[in-house]
């Protein structure tokens, strides 16, 4: 396990800091070329079981910043063999607790491992952190069925088929409460949609940005 640290975070939480610490992970400089896998948003491609071989040999790599600083990012300096996206997960460090995509390094490592088909080195590696585990828990579902992928094309359309089915899950759950906590349900699901859909605008524009510049 590597990262980059950008320096963006509060040193004291950051959980890629922590396992650097504890020697779990080392330090990568700007400039220094990954042979592993390196997850980051200028990535084109998804994590599969596919990169089982390139996570076995060369690791896995994260970039440590700020979700909000990731137009500043020297992504041109943070380069590796096998550079991926992971597909949808949902984050359950403190921070960012149930958003989607939020993910902390800690969380990130684990799921590249999860879904490269180590399993165990995942969930050791979330160990480190009480609350490690309920991320594997808020997403078991979905690292079992990326984990049983061929490759990048199934990983997309498992992602795709539950993303379509998210609504309608939670529809199924609202229906299930009394009159008031429904309505309560649905505007919060209301503002959900509207953060998600803006979040997603922004995503598509960072990365129509980051084309551009490459």
């Amino acid at each position: 396990m590597a990262l980059w640290d950008l320096g963006h975070c509060d040193r004291r939480r950051c959980t890629g800091l922590r396992l650097l610490r504890r020697g779990l992970a080392r330090g990568l400089r700007l400039g220094q070329r990954f042979p592993g896998v390196v997850l980051s948003p200028a990535a084109h491609r998804r994590l599969s079981p596919a990169d089982r071989q390139a996570v076995s040999r060369g690791g896995v790599a994260v970039i440590d910043c700020s979700w909000a600083r990731l137009q500043e990012l020297p992504l041109d300096r943070m380069r590796g063999a096998h550079p991926r996206l992971l597909p949808h997960l949902v984050a359950a460090n403190p921070v960012n607790y149930g958003r989607p995509c939020r993910l902390s390094c800690a969380e990130a490592w684990a799921a590249a491992l999860a879904i490269a088909g180590f399993p165990e080195r995942a969930a050791s590696l979330l160990d480190q952190f009480k609350w490690g585990r309920a991320f594997l828990d808020l997403n078991r579902e979905l690292l079992e069925k990326y984990a049983a992928c061929s490759g990048e094309e199934e990983v997309l359309a498992v992602e795709q088929e539950f993303l379509a089915a998210e609504p309608r899950r939670e529809e199924e759950e609202i229906e299930k409460l009394p009159g008031v906590e429904i309505l309560m349900k649905k505007r919060q699901r209301m503002k959900t949609m509207r953060i998600a859909a803006a979040a997603a605008q922004r995503t598509h524009m960072r990365h129509v940005q980051l084309l551009w510049r490459s």
